[in-house]
C-alpha cells in the first residue's frame, strides 16, 4: 500500500516510515509532485491535520494522511499550541523558538507541557482521526543534539533526558508521534 504522508519534513517522514510495517510505503509531498505550501491555517492543531489531508486528497487525489503537532505548556495557557513551528516568527526557527519559550517561563516553577500529534488520514472516502499525547517537563535550558524542533528542552514524564537526548528509536517508542501513529499502524491492520 502506498501513502502520501503530507509532509517534506525529511525527520518526521523518516521517524514514520521506521514505524510503520513494511508493506506500507510513504511518499512524501516531493514524490508526488506537491511543491505547493499547504495552508495551516486552522485554530485547533487537528483542524491543521485535516486541512493537509483534505488539500492532498482532493487536488492529488491520494489516500494520504496528514500530522499537525503542538507544545502545550500549562503556564502559558497552552502556547505555544498550533503555532508552535511559528512561535517566534514566520521563519519557523526552532532555536528561536525554544529561546522565546524559555524566556516566556524564566522564574515559572510551572514547567508542566505535554505533546500532542493529530494524524489525519483520508482512506476510501472515509477520515480517520488519532491523537497521541506525552506529558513532561519544560527544562530551563537546552540539552541534546538528536530530534528536532522543541526535543532539546523537553524531558517526557519517568525519564530523565530530553528527547533530543534519546535515540530516534527510544523518542519514537514514548513519543506523542509514536503514540499516534501506532494507533494509525493499528487501523491500517486490521
Amino acid at each position: 500500500m502506498q501513502l502520501v504522508f503530507a509532509s517534506n519534513n525529511a525527520n518526521k517522514i523518516k521517524e514514520i516510515q521506521l514505524l510503520l510495517p513494511e508493506t506500507i510505503q510513504v511518499l512524501s509531498l516531493e514524490d508526488i509532485g506537491c511543491f505547493d505550501d499547504i495552508p495551516e491555517t486552522a485554530n485547533t492543531i487537528e483542524g491543521n491535520a485535516i486541512l493537509k489531508a483534505n488539500y492532498v486528497t482532493e487536488k492529488f487525489g491520494y489516500a494520504c494522511f496528514a500530522d499537525d503537532t503542538g507544545l502545550e505548556v500549562a503556564a502559558l495557557n497552552g502556547e505555544p499550541g498550533v503555532f508552535s513551528a511559528r512561535y517566534a516568527g514566520e521563519q519557523k526557527d526552532s532555536n528561536d523558538n525554544m529561546d522565546k519559550l524559555l524566556a516566556n517561563l524564566k522564574g515559572n516553577n510551572n514547567r508542566k507541557a505535554h505533546f500532542k500529534t493529530v494524524i489525519c488520514l483520508n482512506l476510501n472516502g472515509k477520515q480517520q482521526l488519532f491523537t497521541g499525547i506525552i506529558n513532561g517537563q519544560i527544562t530551563t535550558a537546552k540539552k541534546g543534539n538528536n530530534g528536532f524542533g522543541y526535543d532539546p528542552i523537553f524531558i517526557a514524564d519517568g525519564y530523565t533526558q530530553t528527547f533530543a537526548e534519546l535515540s530516534m528509536a527510544e523518542k519514537s517508542a514514548i513519543s506523542h508521534r509514536g503514540l499516534a501513529v501506532k494507533q494509525l499502524v493499528d487501523f491500517l491492520s486490521h
